[in-house]
């Protein structure tokens, strides 16, 4: 293909036999989690996502090349090394062309999804509008989601977000949010955020269909699935809210900015919840994976029959 890319041999026959695929983010191992748990997480997510019939790609830039499709080992070396870099739209092919390793954001995923032609992904949670003061920030996902056409599922905006203001730039985009059997937008570790969805599907096969009509009608652009977190593992919002902008303002205090915002955050909140949080992120995004690979594999035998 060209020297800058790698195909695992699971993925590449997949490709070939036009499989169902689910591509994976590598930065939730490398900067979203701790060791052991990031490690575990990453294989079990692969194996939930196997046991559905479909075929897991973890994306990385491992040594200069994009890749889709990890092995152990490399996992093992995202989840260990801390001179992983954090590689979003704007880095990515600067790491490429350095002969970097790196693990890829919702963003970088969702380039790699474009270029390889993967049509599903599977993540925790999206990033958008920071809650900053007197400044926008918006994530470069929310640029890619308008850019890519996969069907993404997720938990719904990250709660450390303004999930309002992400929510009205998903809409100016063209980008639907589809709620899974429930009637509000979740907000990550909460199943709930205020916010009404204006789409909701009870179940998998219509998401396909969507998904393959989307398709068939060339629309640009990702539809966003958000997956709210199980009633058993979620965090509820007047719990963990209060724990969030305490953590924000700790954050402002230290003048934490850019692309070390989010692992900041994570980590301070895991501390302040005495790890539940942490816990509630590897059940999403099992849970996420789970979602995706049903959808992959109900879109692609309707596409087959």
């Amino acid at each position: 293909m060209n020297n800058f890319t790698i195909i695992s041999d699971e993925v590449k026959s997949a490709i070939a036999k036009k499989d169902p695929i689910v591509a994976l983010e590598s930065t939730i191992i490398s900067h979203g989690m701790p060791f052991p748990h990031n490690e575990q997480t990453a294989l079990e997510v692969e194996d939930i996502v196997r046991s559905n019939g479909a075929t897991p790609a973890t994306v990385a830039v491992i040594k200069g090349k994009l890749k889709v499709g990890l092995n152990r080992s490399e996992i093992k070396d995202l989840s260990t090394n801390p001179g992983i870099i954090k590689m979003s739209k704007s880095n990515l092919y600067t790491g490429i062309l350095r002969n970097q390793t790196g693990s890829t954001t919702v963003a970088a995923t969702l380039i790699a999804c474009k270029f390889f032609g993967l049509e599903f992904f599977a993540t925790g949670g999206i990033g958008g509008v920071h809650r900053n003061i007197g400044e926008l920030d918006i994530s470069a996902d929310l640029f890619e989601l308008a850019n890519a056409n996969c069907t993404v599922v997720c938990s719904g905006p990250k709660a450390i977000l303004d999930i309002p203001k992400t929510i009205e730039v998903l809409e100016a985009f063209g980008i639907p949010v589809i709620t899974y059997k429930h009637d509000q937008i979740p907000s990550f570790w909460s199943r709930d955020s205020k916010i009404n969805s204006t789409i909701v599907s009870h179940n998998v096969e219509e998401i396909a269909a969507m998904h393959n009509l989307r398709k068939e009608l060339n629309v640009t652009g990702c539809q966003l699935i958000a997956n709210p977190i199980g009633k058993k593992f979620q965090i509820k919002r007047e719990v963990i809210e209060p724990i969030i902008k305490n953590s924000i303002k700790i954050m402002e205090k230290k003048n934490i900015t850019g692309k070390d915002v989010t692992p900041f955050l994570l980590k301070k909140i895991a501390e302040e919840t005495e790890g539940a949080s942490l816990k509630t992120n590897i059940e999403l995004i099992k849970s996420n994976a789970d979602l995706a690979a049903k959808i992959a594999k109900k879109a692609c035998i309707n596409i087959k029959i």
